[in-house]
C-alpha cells in the first residue's frame, strides 16, 4: 500500500523537523515547504492526502494558502489542519472560515497530532491504518 502523502507548511526551521519526523515515524510521506507560496506550487506538482499549515509564514499567510487550497478544484477536497501559535476565537473562527478541517494551536501533543491527522487521512478506518 502507498504511504500517504502529507505537505507540512511551517516557516520555523526546527519545527519543520519536529513535525516531518513525527509523521514519518508514523508512515507517511513528507513534503516540507518553507512557505504560502512554496506550498502552493508543491500542491500544483504533486498529489498530497493531508496539509499541515501554519498561519504565520513570511509571505502569503495561511489563512490565505487554505483559502485558494479550496478555490482550485485540483486540491478543494485536500484536507487542511492549521496548526498555529494564534490561540485567539477569532483567528479560530477565520482558520475555520476559510476552509480548514480543523485549527490547532502550538505547542501540541504529538499523539493528538497524529489522531486527527489518522482520521482525516483514513475517515472512519484509522483504527485499522496499516
Amino acid at each position: 500500500m502507498q504511504k500517504k502523502h502529507v505537505l507540512i507548511v511551517e516557516d520555523e526551521e526546527s519545527l519543520l523537523k519536529l513535525e516531518t519526523i513525527l509523521l514519518t515515524v508514523k508512515g507517511y510521506e513528507v513534503t516540507g515547504a518553507i512557505n504560502g507560496n512554496d506550498a502552493l506550487e508543491k500542491l500544483a506538482a504533486a498529489k498530497f492526502d493531508l496539509v499541515l499549515l501554519d498561519i504565520m509564514l513570511p509571505d502569503v499567510d495561511g489563512f490565505e494558502v487554505c483559502r485558494r487550497i479550496r478555490c482550485n478544484p485540483t486540491t478543494s477536497e485536500i484536507p487542511v489542519v492549521m496548526l498555529t501559535a494564534r490561540k485567539s476565537p477569532e483567528d479560530q473562527e477565520r482558520g475555520l472560515a476559510c476552509g480548514a478541517n480543523a485549527y490547532l494551536t502550538k505547542p501540541f501533543k504529538s499523539a493528538m497530532i497524529i489522531e486527527l491527522i489518522d482520521s482525516l487521512v483514513y475517515g472512519s478506518k484509522a483504527a485499522e491504518k496499516p
